[in-house]
């Protein structure tokens, strides 16, 4: 057989030079152009794949993920390690809902990689799947994109793998990589985001400054780390830089997530900071209730908003119903009576509305900002982020939110 011979000629650059434009996904504002560093890129990806994520040379790492979104980036990083990547593009649903199981047995994938919602999704279709698949190779279960619920936690222990290392992450487009993530030397606790990534001074604050245990605040980084954005794009003076990320606390990186710290040292994300509910001034976290919502196999997806009403704020749920299933009396007061057992009486709507679809991002995640200014008569800033914008036309004038 014929080999190509041609010799590769790898170009040095500064450590510093700019790697790549990523744009955050515009889920709660206009889509930031953040300018990241390579050199700092590559050393974060190298800890998380390797210390983190147990990744060595020789194994197979696959990540369902689009070029457009953050975890391609942290997915092609695998490289460095030796280990060699596999790609899919298309539904991960298509012709059979465990279609990327199959796709992990056959190409005895180590680092499964995927999202809460996809592990939902196959917990709704596959409710007995019961190891169908042998996974030999698999050390590690990969799930981001959204706060993994307890009931799927269960779900992959008991349906998927038992002696897996299920490691839920957390981070972002702003860094490129993950603020808390999985730690081989401690148990999953279900539910719980194991530790904070090596070397990041991570916290949780009040909203005074006043570092939180057991108690939700929001998530902060104490110290610099190699993957903070080198620049935003054409930002004279880093203004809108410091303005997205240092302007809250003093020297110290907001990230925008809604978080708490538990006495196991693990984390909970309980949604975005700028998406969570006040009614009657208490805050709380959407993910609490997105987290109960997902256990009916009736809804196929949700969305919860907040809004405006009285001079206080109601809690909305909108939700897209399985094939086959109709939102009844019933169901709704079934719906609202497990919120208020496994999350409490204030996360219980004062609305549940079917709809047919629901807004999201290009990167897959819904928009709750752009639906509360929707039922709010607000202008929408970011619609062109959105992969599917007319969904929000079925947000206008809603008789069921004039009462």
């Amino acid at each position: 057989m014929q080999t190509n011979t041609e010799k590769i000629d790898f170009k040095r650059f500064d450590f510093e030079t700019e790697l790549a434009i990523l744009y955050s996904s515009g889920t709660t504002g206009k889509p930031k152009c953040i300018c990241h560093r390579s050199g700092g890129v590559l050393i974060q990806h190298m800890k998380e794949h390797q210390l983190h994520c147990n990744i060595k040379e020789n194994d197979n790492v696959f990540y369902f993920t689009t070029c457009g979104w953050m975890m391609w980036n942290w997915l092609v990083s695998s490289l460095a390690s030796k280990a060699s990547i596999v790609l899919f593009d298309g539904s991960p649903m298509f012709k059979s809902s465990d279609l990327l199981l199959k796709i992990a047995q056959r190409e005895k994938i180590t680092l499964f990689g995927i999202s809460a919602k996809y592990v939902d999704a196959l917990r709704k279709f596959k409710p007995k799947l019961k190891y169908k698949f042998k996974l030999n190779k698999l050390r590690t279960i990969c799930s981001t994109g959204s706060p993994l619920s307890e009931e799927s936690f269960k779900y992959v222990y008991k349906h998927i793998k038992k002696n897996v290392h299920l490691s839920s992450i957390s981070g972002g487009t702003d860094i490129v990589s993950c603020f808390v993530l999985g730690n081989l030397y401690q148990p999953v606790n279900i539910g719980e985001i194991q530790n904070n990534g090596l070397a990041l001074d991570v916290d949780v604050l009040s909203d005074k400054g006043k570092s939180l245990k057991n108690s939700k605040g929001e998530l902060v980084c104490k110290n610099p780390f190699p993957s903070m954005p080198l620049k935003f794009w054409n930002d004279k003076n880093d203004i809108k830089l410091k303005s997205a990320y240092f302007n809250r606390f003093k020297n110290i990186w907001h990230h925008g997530d809604y978080a708490e710290i538990k006495n196991s040292g693990g984390y909970i994300i309980h949604g975005r900071s700028d998406t969570t509910l006040n009614p009657g001034g208490v805050r709380l976290g959407t993910a609490e209730i997105y987290s109960e919502v997902e256990k009916f196999k009736e809804i196929k997806e949700s969305i919860v908003v907040g809004q405006s009403w009285d001079n206080d704020v109601r809690i909305v749920l909108f939700i897209v119903m399985s094939k086959n299933y109709s939102l009844t009396t019933k169901l709704i007061n079934k719906i609202k009576l497990q919120i208020k057992k496994n999350a409490s009486p204030r996360h219980v709507p004062s609305k549940i509305i079917v709809v047919k679809d629901i807004p999201r991002t290009k990167s897959g995640k819904i928009v709750e900002l752009a639906v509360k200014s929707k039922i709010e008569g607000s202008q929408i800033k970011n619609i062109e982020a959105l992969a599917n914008p007319e969904a929000l036309e079925q947000f206008n004038n809603l008789k069921e939110l004039s009462n």
